[in-house]
């Protein structure tokens, strides 16, 4: 899950990654927005495939990593928008949007557009800010 925090407060994520693709940098690019002190967004345009799986060294990587991080991601992480035009599978990942936020700590949202995905993060962005 590559970052993008170039554009900060908006980071983008990506799920194209390269098989020996290092997590590792992934946590420290999460851990340097942490470092800015100021809420973001994160925003993705290819959500993972259904088939993506991780090991469970993985898995338990990320869960360690996750309870580390748990207050900075509560406070500081405003959501996860996922950008789908596909209406369907927007509707398949409301469901999991309620595990994705317990375990996360902050929101799954859905936008069918990058103009809508702007549009809900500048939103969010604005009312923390107010």
């Amino acid at each position: 899950m590559p970052l993008d925090a170039k554009n900060f407060p908006l980071v983008w994520m990506s799920y194209d990654e390269e098989p020996d693709h290092d997590h590792d940098e992934d946590f420290e690019a999460l851990e340097a927005c942490f470092g800015r002190g100021a809420p973001f967004v994160i925003l993705t345009d290819n959500a993972p495939a259904e088939d993506h799986e991780h090991s469970q060294e993985e898995k338990k990587r990320t869960a360690l990593w996750m309870k580390t991080h748990k207050a900075e991601l509560r406070a500081l992480v405003l959501a996860m928008i996922v950008i789908e035009p596909s209406a369907t599978k927007r509707l398949a990942f409301r469901s999991f949007g309620v595990a994705f936020a317990k375990f996360w700590g902050h929101p799954l949202r859905l936008a069918p557009s990058r103009e809508e995905a702007m549009e809900i993060a500048g939103k969010l962005l604005s009312e923390r800010a107010g």
